[in-house]
């Protein structure tokens, strides 16, 4: 007995030792999870803040109040997540406007910008010299295209443009090298926000229906201009502005073909050849020359031709009756010059006498 109790007094000595130490690891743990939870509650508290601060530029951004998009995105703080958040803009920026300015690497050595090649066609249901003189017609461009806002033509070989690129306006001037009525148009630009080089040939498919085919090279410069060069929304503008053309010939200058009067001049290593008067004037007498030969001859002159060849036809049967009375009477006029010869005396035939043989005697 003396020895059960002495044991259970050691295992009361021992329990509050042990109660003590899961006391202390259980205040130790509780105390760590109030440090976590309040680091957590300042990271997401700091988070906040970055997060509400972004927002408020970005507001002030789009409100017009910001100082630039580039500084929006990056911020000036030095903070290892403003870092971070400022280095991944100016990559992602960065990139962007590579691709869109065709910019190069290191050392200055800049990639030229890609030429965009757009090759379009139409046909048209009116004659080629119909389409050909409208298409002379650059100041009536604006009229029907939706994106070219004025064309100045200074000379017959010069033309100034100016047209609507997304939000902004572009201006350039391109030269005329060679322009051939009813077959072709060659020019070539320049321009400091980009230009357009070009040809567009026309080709008739029947009288009444004309192809045209237009091949451009347009080469961008600015960022508007590279912006719509990644999805080449400049080929869709050109193939709308040609249905523009058309809805414009067959809806208004069909309606009235006299009322248009095109470009014949003739333009050759970008100086003209042939006027607009010269080009006219041979036409003119082309035509004429052509009606002359395939003017029909009237009635009248008909009759007297047929008469005429009657009359042709009638004068060799005349000719020959003559001949014949001319020779009859020449054969009349030789008998009765011929003098009277008179008959003569053919030999009588007696028959001869036999003689008398010795027999006989």
């Amino acid at each position: 007995m003396a020895k059960a109790s002495k044991g259970q007094t050691d295992q009361k000595e021992q329990r509050p030792e042990h109660n003590g130490q899961e006391n202390s690891m259980d205040r130790l743990t509780h105390e760590f999870q109030n440090l976590l939870g309040a680091v957590g509650e300042r990271a997401l508290s700091t988070v906040g803040d970055k997060v509400k601060g972004m927002t408020g530029k970005l507001t002030d951004y789009a409100g017009g109040g910001g100082s630039g998009l580039l500084s929006t995105l990056t911020g000036s703080g030095g903070s290892l997540a403003g870092g971070l958040v400022k280095g991944l803009g100016k990559k992602a920026i960065g990139g962007l406007v590579k691709k869109i300015t065709g910019g190069g690497g290191k050392g200055g050595k800049g990639g030229k910008l890609k030429i965009t090649n757009i090759v379009e066609s139409i046909d048209i249901g009116v004659p080629i010299r119909m389409v050909y003189d409208q298409w002379t017609q650059f100041g009536d461009f604006p009229k029907f295209m939706k994106k070219v806002e004025n064309v100045d033509q200074p000379s017959d070989e010069k033309l100034e443009w100016k047209a609507q690129i997304f939000l902004s306006h572009r201006t350039w001037e391109s030269t005329i090298i060679e322009q051939v009525p009813d077959k072709r148009i060659i020019w070539r630009s320049k321009g400091a926000k980009g230009y357009v080089d070009g040809i567009v040939t026309f080709h008739e498919i029947t009288p009444d229906l004309t192809r045209v085919l237009v091949t451009l090279e347009y080469h961008p410069k600015g960022l508007f201009e590279g912006t719509g060069n990644l999805w080449r929304a400049q080929g869709r503008r050109v193939r709308l502005e040609l249905k523009h053309f058309r809805r414009h010939i067959m809806n208004q200058v069909l309606l009235k073909p006299d009322e248009l009067q095109g470009w014949r001049g003739e333009i050759r290593d970008s100086k003209v050849v042939k006027d607009q008067e010269t080009a006219l004037r041979e036409e003119e007498e082309a035509k004429g020359s052509e009606d002359e030969q395939a003017e029909p001859e009237s009635p009248e002159e008909e009759e007297k031709g047929e008469q005429g060849e009657e009359e042709q036809a009638e004068e060799p049967e005349e000719e020959e009756e003559e001949e014949e009375e001319e020779e009859e009477e020449e054969e009349e006029e030789a008998e009765e010059e011929e003098p009277e010869k008179p008959a003569a005396k053919k030999p009588s035939k007696r028959p001869a006498r036999r003689r008398k043989t010795p027999a006989q005697v």
